[in-house]
């Protein structure tokens, strides 16, 4: 059976694959600690769920704008207005079916064949395939392994063509946690203003950063000087992370309102709106921020306690097996190399072992453009993480 060009490359997300066949395990009655999952373990904020109850019982059931809700655009745009101190056009937000959409509404918009987009790696699983889904090439860039793989001018201009028409990054990094400093950032920006490059910055887990004020957010590209900054970037954020929204599937991307209204004909035809209903409840949250940012931190001060057991752990357990400090997010992307052999000769394989050894459901640094290393999440209680990591260290250290 063929299939048209447009999927041919097309690999599935590796990340979804392997927590799929941790839940299918579970369901077979196999102990499985499945520390794979991309998203937090809390509950949505009660507050922005009660919203959403009450939008169903007030009949917001109905279809809104491609867009999004001109109030939450509205809302969206005051928050980013404030974290970037001037006042941003709210035009400018597309709301989207999870930061996912975010991310293809815009490379669809702004790549197509014969063009080149950098990608910082390691990088986030779905970032390639979006490229390649718009028919670009992405060009990974690996960072030094001594600056927690953060990109610098000298690593973008080195694989520079005249073909390269964007760069995404994300920070916090997905996956290992790593998060730009503002200068980093604006040496980065600079570089791709002056190179007449688009940047696509996700910044899904801002939110999630442990700096020495926690509750703090990573440093963004809003915070750059707009003469720096220029206006070809696309910001990519939305609710699924710090609102502990996975399922809701409510993004958003803030760009110059030209782009936007691009982004917002593109999924005109493919989506039409994001759910009413999470928009309804994301309102909630855009809306009375003093109790989102309560409920933000809370979550926050839990991932910034769990991140240091995790790697008090590592340290104790598995001294030989080095790793990222995670300055944001929830993962820790530790190398595993050392530990191949003959018949464990890849991330992949790695992983599959562990599984079948220990129950501990992990996903390869193949997934992520570096085969040498392994991606797990701390967004679990802290039992099962000590459960998981006395599993690994139970198998690794006979090695």
């Amino acid at each position: 059976m063929s299939f048209s060009a447009n999927v041919e490359k097309i690999k599935p997300s590796a990340t979804m694959a392997v927590s799929a066949l941790a839940k299918r395990l579970r369901a077979e009655g196999r102990d499985v600690v499945d520390l794979s999952a991309g998203e937090p373990d809390f509950e949505t904020p009660g507050f922005i769920s009660d919203a959403a109850i009450d939008g169903i019982h007030k009949g917001r059931t109905r279809y809104t704008p491609p867009a999004g809700m001109p109030e939450l655009r509205r809302a969206i745009a005051r928050a980013l207005s404030e974290r970037a101190g001037r006042d941003l056009d709210w035009e400018g937000v597309v709301v989207t079916s999870g930061a996912k959409q975010a991310l293809f509404n815009a490379n669809f918009c702004l790549f197509g064949p014969g063009d080149e987009v950098l990608i910082g790696a390691p990088y986030w699983t779905s970032y390639p395939e979006i490229v390649t889904l718009a028919r670009a090439t992405p060009v990974p860039v690996m960072g030094s392994e001594v600056r927690d793989f953060r990109l610098t001018p000298d690593d973008l201009e080195r694989v520079w063509t005249p073909k390269t028409r964007g760069l995404i990054y994300s920070s916090p990094s997905n996956p290992t946690g790593s998060v730009y400093s503002q200068d980093e950032l604006r040496s980065m920006i600079e570089w791709a203003h002056e190179r007449d490059v688009w940047v696509i910055a996700d910044e899904i887990y801002r939110c999630i950063s442990f700096g020495d004020d926690q509750g703090t957010p990573a440093p963004g590209i809003l915070e750059l000087p707009p003469g720096s900054l220029g206006p070809k970037f696309v910001l990519v954020d939305g609710a699924s992370k710090a609102f502990a929204m996975t399922g809701w599937r409510l993004g958003f991307s803030y760009c110059d309102p030209v782009v936007a209204k691009e982004l917002g004909a593109v999924q005109s035809h493919v989506s039409s709106n994001a759910s009413t209903l999470s928009q309804v409840g994301v309102l909630a949250a855009f809306t009375d921020l003093e109790r989102t940012n309560t409920a933000v931190k809370e979550m926050v001060v839990a991932f910034s306690r769990r991140r240091d057991l995790v790697t008090r752990l590592f340290d104790e357990l598995l001294p030989a097996f080095t790793y990222v400090k995670p300055m944001g997010a929830f993962y820790l992307f530790f190398r595993v190399d050392s530990a191949f052999t003959d018949e464990i000769h890849s991330s992949a394989k790695f992983c599959s072992w562990m599984l079948e050894e220990t129950g501990v459901a992990l996903v390869p640094g193949s997934a992520f453009g570096d085969d040498r290393w392994v991606r797990m999440s701390y967004a679990a209680a802290d039992a099962v993480l000590e459960d998981g990591i006395r599993r690994l260290a139970g198998v690794l250290a006979r090695q």
